[in-house]
């Protein structure tokens, strides 16, 4: 058995869904921040705020918004030394949309990774789907996402619950093999998933042998989008080996910041919290909240 180095996760970990018109409890709230992060100073200017608070650590999709970041920070080594991407892919709407506006040939040209010739993709490719060879295709795919961080750091590598599920409700357990050994073998990172029902994905990664996984699910106090049920939840921290990061914390706000955090601290098993912030003041909050439950 190959024995891994784990990674050492930040506690408060910074997210995307603010950037990008995601808010579970309101969609005009959604729709204003999505208009006023059209601009990118908007956007670099919240992750400073966070970056200078000390949160290091940005656990984001693949948009194509995020390569824009992702140069900043290439193109400006000194001021963003500690800076570290967790990158979570596939984001499903980018293929939708390039599937609508280029058709599926173009979609599949536009994601192509740099490094290899298309006429050798092409026949990668083509192999893959004659021998329904699913372990090539994710391995194009995450190359092909990969693409925008090259030369930064990104420790764990994310699989997005939109395929985690989906995987898990198909039955096909392989493919959480394939991509945490390529997402080792090619970055030199730790895998991540991301789900909606923790349980359920323990209990596969488990089976397909994937020891101490890095998994991402809902987690907050009053069992808000927690498929499986709290009680289940509550189990599972309680007496499963894995590395958990906490999401919805707060539960779109139905939760105070206090709250919260003194319901993560009183779970050992929960690693990190990632949290999405559109102002200094809410990041401070955050963090104030989580240093005085102990939690950082």
């Amino acid at each position: 058995m190959t024995v891994h180095t784990e990674v050492e996760l930040d506690r408060l970990l910074f997210g995307d869904n603010q950037f990008f018109g995601v808010n579970h409890m309101s969609e005009e709230k959604a729709r204003a921040q999505a208009m006023r992060f059209q601009d990118f100073s908007a956007m670099m200017g919240v992750l400073d705020a966070a970056y200078d608070q000390g949160i290091h650590t940005f656990m984001c999709t693949t948009h194509e918004r995020i390569a824009e970041v992702a140069q900043h920070v290439r193109s400006d080594r000194e001021r963003y030394e500690s800076f570290t991407f967790y990158p979570c892919m596939p984001y499903a709407h980018k293929y939708a949309n390039a599937m609508t506006e280029l058709g599926p040939l173009g979609a599949v040209k536009s994601f192509l990774p740099a490094d290899q010739s298309l006429l050798s993709m092409a026949f990668q490719g083509g192999k893959a789907v004659a021998k329904k060879d699913i372990e090539g295709i994710i391995k194009m795919l995450v190359d092909a996402e990969m693409l925008m961080f090259d030369g930064l750091r990104t420790p764990v590598i994310f699989l997005q619950n939109v395929v985690v599920d989906l995987l898990l409700g198909l039955g096909f357990d392989e493919a959480f093999v394939v991509f945490a050994d390529h997402v080792r073998s090619r970055y030199g990172a730790e895998p991540g998933f991301i789900t909606m029902n923790l349980p359920r994905m323990l209990d596969t990664l488990e089976r397909v042998g994937i020891e101490r996984p890095i998994v991402c699910s809902n987690m907050n106090k009053i069992g808000f989008r927690m498929s499986g049920g709290a009680e289940e939840y509550e189990r599972v921290l309680r007496e499963r080996d894995f590395r958990a990061i906490a999401m919805s914390v707060y539960a779109s706000g139905a939760i105070s910041p206090r709250e919260a955090f003194e319901w993560v601290a009183a779970h050992p098993a929960i690693e990190s919290v990632v949290f999405g912030a559109s102002s200094l003041g809410n990041i401070r909050g955050t963090r104030l909240a989580a240093e005085e439950a102990g939690f950082v």
